[in-house]
C-alpha cells in the first residue's frame, strides 16, 4: 500500500487514465471511478500490474451526479486519508433543440457531467482531505476559453469560477485549488466518430508547436499540480493546449 491516495474520477480512459498511471508511477494507490465498470476495473488491473503492486489501484463504479452513489467512493476511501482529487469526469453531451424543453435537457445534462460531478466528489471528500497540502485539480477544457461548443463549453468555464471560490476557501488550511484546460488532444474518446481528417489537421494547425497533444501532455501538468512543487500554485488555470489559446 502506497502512502499517499489519490481520487480520480473518469479514469478508466483517455487522459483519466494517463493521469492515474502518472500517480501511480509517483508513489500514489489510485481510486477511479466513472460509470463503465468493466472498462475502469479493465484499466485498474492492467495499471496495477504494469506497476508491481497489486492493489494500488481500485475501481469504484459511481454515478457522480447521482449523491447517492457517490458515497461508494467515500465508503472505498474509507479511513484514509485522500492527498489529490482529480476531477476528470466529463465531456460533451449532444441534444436536441427543437423545443425550450429539448434545450433544457441539454444543457442539463451537460453541466450535471462537467460541474456537478466534480463538485459533489470534491464536496463528498473534503472530509478526507489531507491538511496541510491537500490538492483538488479540475480538468477543464480550452472550450471554457475560446467558446464553440455551447453548453459544454459555459459548464467547463463554470469550473473556473467555483475554483477560485474553494481556492480561497481551502487556502487558510494550505490545500490548493486549480484547473488544468487541455487543447485538443487526439488519443482520447472525446469527439468519438465526430473527428474528421479535416478536423484534426485544422486542430493541429491552430497550435504553435504543430501537433496534437497527448494524454500524457495533460498528466504530466497534473502530476506538478498535486506534487510538492506546487505547494505556492492555487486558484489557476493552467493551459494545456499547444499554444492554440494564449494566455489569459
Amino acid at each position: 500500500m502506497g502512502e499517499r491516495l489519490a481520487v480520480v474520477s473518469g479514469g478508466g480512459t483517455g487522459i483519466g487514465a494517463a493521469v492515474v498511471r502518472g500517480l501511480v508511477i509517483d508513489g500514489y494507490d489510485v481510486i477511479i471511478v466513472g460509470r463503465r465498470g468493466e472498462v475502469l476495473r479493465e484499466t485498474a488491473e492492467r495499471i496495477s500490474w504494469e506497476s508491481g503492486r497489486s492493489s494500488a489501484v481500485q475501481a469504484v463504479v459511481a454515478d457522480l451526479t447521482d449523491p447517492a452513489q457517490v458515497a461508494g467512493v467515500v465508503a472505498a476511501v474509507g479511513e484514509r486519508t485522500v492527498d489529490a482529487v482529480v476531477n476528470n469526469a466529463g465531456g460533451y453531451l449532444g441534444g436536441d433543440t427543437d423545443t425550450l424543453v429539448d434545450v433544457a435537457a441539454w444543457w442539463r445534462a451537460n453541466l450535471d457531467a462537467n460541474v456537478l460531478t466534480a463538485v459533489l466528489l470534491t464536496e463528498a471528500l473534503l472530509p478526507a482531505l489531507r491538511r496541510p497540502g491537500g490538492r483538488v485539480v479540475l480538468v477543464g477544457s480550452i472550450a471554457a476559453q475560446r467558446g464553440g461548443a455551447g453548453p459544454y463549453s459555459a459548464a467547463k468555464a463554470a469550473l473556473h469560477g467555483w475554483a477560485y471560490d474553494l481556492a480561497a476557501r481551502l487556502g487558510n488550511e494550505q490545500i490548493t485549488v486549480n484547473v488544468v484546460s487541455p487543447g485538443y488532444v487526439a488519443d482520447t474518446e472525446f469527439f468519438g466518430d465526430r473527428m474528421t481528417p479535416e478536423g484534426h489537421a485544422a486542430r493541429v494547425a491552430a497550435t504553435l508547436v504543430g501537433r496534437a497533444g497527448e494524454p500524457d501532455d495533460i498528466a504530466a501538468a497534473v502530476r506538478y499540480l498535486v506534487g510538492p512543487s506546487a505547494g505556492y500554485v492555487t486558484g489557476q488555470v493552467l493551459g494545456v493546449n499547444g499554444g492554440s489559446v494564449l494566455g489569459r
